[in-house]
């Protein structure tokens, strides 16, 4: 059976972003396993915030009321075995679109029977020096409230980079990222199959 992910990445820097990059090295460990990864740039996008309109439970298809370019993402992450988001750290959070995403995937999942039930979760969060915990913490409220298993590491998810290229330099940071990747296709196999 082929197992699919996809990877959101909530960085506004669009290609050789650190957030990428740390996600990169947990998608060649999910390749390895056969696992195909699909990343999806969300960071650059404009996304409008959840307006708790109602709007998804009225539809019962699995798409948010406004149209931004969200449903079509969100139709790839129905299909999908697993969820990867991953952000930068701006002031002790995540990023304004990661935001957004977060709250608008949510309220459409469970508001269309728990559309997020089972998939495997699994965050990533890059800071400079400070404040990646709330990020890392802040997307896997997501994954707690949707009823799905968490992917973990040897530490918390989380990379120390600023410039660009400088998630290389984070020696510890690559490894944590290695034993995510492990860690969630192990998960996917096992909880999928």
């Amino acid at each position: 059976m082929a197992y699919k992910v996809i990877a959101i990445n909530g960085s506004p820097r669009i290609g050789a972003s650190n957030t990428r990059r740390a996600m990169d090295i947990v998608s060649e460990q999910l390749a390895a396993q056969g696992i195909q990864v699909e990343h999806i740039q969300i960071g650059n996008m404009r996304l409008w915030g959840c307006q708790a309109c109602g709007g998804c439970q009225k539809r019962k298809d699995g798409h948010c009321a406004y149209d931004d370019g969200l449903n079509v993402i969100l139709d790839k992450i129905w299909e999908a075995d697993g969820l990867l988001i991953g952000s930068p750290t701006y002031y002790g959070g995540m990023t304004a679109q990661t935001k957004a995403f977060i709250d608008r995937c949510g309220y459409v999942s469970g508001a269309n029977g728990h559309l997020l039930k089972g998939k495997i979760g699994a965050a990533v969060a890059i800071h400079r020096r400070a404040g990646a915990n709330t990020t890392y913490a802040g997307i896997q409220y997501l994954f707690g409230i949707s009823e799905m298993p968490i992917a973990t590491s040897s530490y918390w998810n989380m990379g120390v980079a600023r410039d660009l290229g400088t998630m290389d330099q984070d020696a510890e940071g690559i490894q944590i990222f290695t034993t995510l990747g492990q860690n969630m296709a192990e998960m996917i196999q096992k909880l999928r199959a």
